[in-house]
This record gives C-alpha cells, structure tokens and sequence, in this order.
C-alpha cells in the first residue's frame, strides 16, 4: 500500500473510532469522511461497505471480549466468572456508543461480531448452567432471558455514564441482583425461544435507527 493510501486508511479509521464512539454505528459515512478529511470515494476504495469499516474499527475490542468471555469460562467459582464478564461488557459499553451497538443489537456483516454473538451465547449457557447447579442463580433463568436482559439494560449504560460518570456500576448492580437465586420471585410467562430473542433484538435495534441522517447510514441488527 502506497503511504498516502495508508496514510488515508489510518485517517479514515481513527475518525470513524471517533464518530462511533460519539454517535453509534449508525452514523452516517459521509460524517467520518469529513472527520478524516478525505473524500467519500477515498473512504469506499478502502472501506466499500458499513460492515468492512466497522470490522476493521472494532476488530481489536471485539477479540478482547472473546477473550474476557474465555477467562470468565476458567473462572474456578462460575458466579464470580459470571459477574467479572457482565461487569466487563457494562464496562465497554459505558466506554463507547458503538461498542454498545454491536453488543446490545448486532450489525450484519461482520465476521467478528458474529463471532463473538456465538461465543457470548455459549459463555453465558455454561456459566448459568454451572451457577444453577451451585445455587447462586435463579434456576428459572434462561440464556435467553440473560441476553435480552442484557441487551436492554446494556443500551441505557451510556446514557447512566453520560449525566454521572460511573453511575453505569448501580445499573450492573441491579442487573446481577436480578440474577441472583436467593430472595428471588418466581418470573411470569415463559422465556424467549433463540428465534423469538433474535427477533427482540432486531426490533430493539429498529428503534435506535431513528437517529441516522445523511447517506451511507445503512447496515441492520441481529440477534
């Protein structure tokens, strides 16, 4: 790669670590083109789609979370496995709008999110699995209702950390609380099916697209 085009890509890919951060996922390319100084087609020639910009932007951080998710797995007590790995999403969401995008609701076209929605899933199924066993989590908990759980609760973090830093921690306090077999209610109805969840969660993402404005602001949830 010639340096300007380096140059460029570097220049496109720290303004679009900005603009997520402020804005979420759905900001609109053009923005992160002009944040970087470079052109729209300067922009596509490196990045020809939202998904391959994103993938490259937020490939690091979404391989450190698997990374979390393993640890969390080796954990010898599960439900210490199990908070140390929520408080870790709760602590990269509060940190960045997109992150909480790609992991509250999803963006199709990226191989490492998806990646790390599998892996999440898996994580979360053994943990519960293992602190049910224990007696340290409700056992009328499903993996489904932990991830939808989460995903809501996950998408006010940046808001609790905007108007109070470090307010997002009363929010992952609630959240494991809920958790928590001892002193726990019985939960009504019956828990989302693995179709049903991903539904939600496209729906939940729907509703955050109103914001968008401009071109290129395309892409769409998953569960």
């Amino acid at each position: 790669m010639r340096r300007d085009a380096q140059r460029n890509r570097e220049a496109v890919l720290a303004a679009a670590r900005e603009v997520y951060a402020e804005q979420g996922v759905e900001a609109p390319l053009d923005v992160i083109a002009r944040r970087a100084g470079v052109g729209n087609a300067t922009l596509y020639r490196r990045f020809p789609d939202r998904a391959s910009l994103i993938e490259a932007v937020f490939h690091d951080m979404l391989t450190a979370t698997v990374g979390a998710g393993e640890e969390a797995r080796r954990a010898e007590d599960p439900w210490n496995g199990l908070v140390s790995y929520v408080e870790h999403l709760f602590a990269g969401l509060a940190a960045d709008r997109g992150a909480t995008d790609l992991l509250t609701t999803g963006v199709e076209g990226v191989p490492t999110l998806d990646a790390l929605h599998a892996h999440n899933a898996e994580t979360f199924r053994g943990l519960l699995a293992r602190c049910v066993t224990e007696g340290t989590a409700r056992d009328d908990l499903s993996v489904e209702d932990l991830l939808f759980a989460l995903a809501v609760v996950g998408r006010a973090v940046p808001a609790a950390e905007a108007a109070s830093p470090g307010s997002w921690r009363r929010l992952l306090a609630l959240f494991v609380d809920g958790l928590r077999r001892e002193g726990a209610s019985p939960l009504p109805a019956e828990p989302l099916t693995g179709d049903q969840l991903a539904g939600a969660l496209r729906e939940l993402h729907g509703g955050q697209r109103g914001r968008q404005t401009g071109s290129g602001a395309g892409g769409a949830g998953r569960g």
